[in-house]
């Protein structure tokens, strides 16, 4: 035998010898073992699925409904509620007058003609202003954020309610809150909360604050 004919017999020999590589349907039938061994593994034992991450700043898609009760479920802790300062306005007559409009259409676009939703309303605001890493004046808490698309603290001044929904009822009512507010009265019930919201949402901040007050439909939170 030539020696070219010797090689050529080794590489057959080798050629037949050597693994196969799987072929895609062999593929194919390991995936489909595996996906009946995990569904029979699921129905026998109580743990779920992994479930998908949910983003903490994307709004929950929740009816009325289970907004309220997802709000209901967490606790008022009144121990954890401080007691707010009574506000001391520092400017002259006109400050003071431009201060007074803010607080009474915050307090009116966010609680309507209710008296204690008002008074809640102008609370948070004072409260924020002496609070870290707000705005140290009043209009500028009321409107801050609302040259932003989104972002805005409150609803009203940057959704278009200004001129959308103009409010006519309620305003006396509203400005006398705020004189009242702004010369040092307290409405106690809300402490020094800083934030708030309908019981009708679930805001994505909401785990990240203590709630220490409901007033009507109106939860409110204080920094932990």
């Amino acid at each position: 035998m030539t020696k070219r004919r010797a090689q050529s017999s080794v590489s057959r020999v080798r050629g037949r010898g050597a693994p196969r590589r799987p072929s895609s349907e062999h593929w194919l039938l390991l995936l489909g073992v595996a996906v009946v061994v995990a569904a029979i593994f699921g129905s026998l034992t109580d743990l779920p699925w992994p479930a998908a991450t949910l983003d903490p700043r994307r709004p929950q898609r929740l009816t009325m409904a289970e907004a309220r009760a997802s709000n209901a479920r967490v606790p008022v802790v009144t121990a954890k509620r401080r007691a707010a300062a009574r506000f001391r306005f520092k400017g002259g007559p006109a400050a003071r007058e431009q201060a007074t409009e803010c607080l009474a259409t915050v307090a009116l676009y966010e609680a309507g003609e209710d008296r204690d939703g008002q008074r809640a309303v102008i609370q948070v605001v004072l409260n924020r202003v002496g609070a870290a890493g707000f705005p140290k004046t009043v209009c500028g808490v009321v409107y801050q954020g609302a040259t932003r698309k989104t972002g805005c603290q409150f609803s009203f001044s940057c959704d278009g309610s200004v001129t959308r929904r103009p409010e006519h009822e309620g305003w006396e009512q509203a400005r006398r809150a705020a004189r009242r507010a702004l010369a040092g009265y307290v409405y106690v019930p809300v402490g020094r909360a800083t934030h708030y919201h309908t019981d009708w949402m679930v805001p994505y901040w909401r785990a990240s604050l203590v709630k220490v007050a409901t007033v009507d439909s109106h939860i409110f939170y204080q920094r932990r």
